[in-house]
């Protein structure tokens, strides 16, 4: 076990003085995959998001970063959890995806709350032992708004490429400074994704919304 440790954390290019690590590289690009396949409704993103996560473990304790593994810790329990729900077909099916739709008000307050909430928890945490992290708040903040935007996915919620737009935006200056320089390429990629995402999301919730408004209207 160790030994595939070893080699997943070995050098698999240098670019611009910058060593990028086996496992950072694959663990991101699994990334990608998972969220391109979210963009498609497919539920293949859960099993793909479940081995990135394992993988970018090992890139985040070669950076160590503890923060940043007991994220992906996270992450993969909230992949299996999504993972049942999609299975589940709480938000019903078309074609073998979820239908997906916006948030209520009451539901985006919530996933405000719990962000900010959970952005000062582990800010404090992160503060409290500096070897969880070397830069808390941020790293907090994208701690936390990962597993928001994966909780709003699984349930289906548009908001959750607003969510993945947010956390780019930190996550980007945050892992090129963590020297993780392929996570920060990875993010720029992750914001265009997003933007495509969320249009598709868009669209495919007012398409939802205008078949429901057909069939309330149906006769009996």
């Amino acid at each position: 076990m160790s030994s595939l440790v070893d080699q997943l954390n070995s050098t698999a290019f240098t670019a611009f003085g910058q060593h990028v690590i086996w496992s950072d590289m694959v663990g991101n690009l699994a990334g990608l995959a998972a969220l391109a396949l979210g963009w498609r409704r497919s539920i293949l993103t859960w099993p793909v998001q479940l081995v990135s996560g394992l993988i970018l473990i090992a890139a985040y304790a070669s950076a160590q970063l503890s923060g940043g593994v007991g994220k992906q810790l996270l992450v993969i329990g909230v992949a299996l959890w999504g993972w049942r729900q999609w299975q589940l077909g709480r938000h019903g099916t078309e074609e073998g995806r979820i239908t997906v739709r916006f948030a209520s008000w009451t539901e985006r307050g919530a996933l405000l709350a719990g962000a900010a909430l959970g952005t000062l928890v582990v800010g404090g945490v992160f503060s409290a032992f500096p070897e969880l992290s070397w830069n808390p708040w941020p790293d907090a903040y994208i701690f936390v708004g990962t597993l928001v935007a994966m909780v709003a996915q699984a349930r289906g919620l548009v908001e959750f490429w607003f969510a993945w737009l947010l956390v780019d935006l930190v996550g980007v200056p945050l892992a090129f400074d963590s020297g993780l320089p392929f996570s920060g390429l990875v993010y720029v990629v992750y914001l265009v994704l997003v933007l495509w995402g969320m249009r598709a999301w868009w669209l495919s919730s007012r398409d939802a919304g205008g078949r429901r408004t057909v069939l309330e209207g149906a006769p009996a």
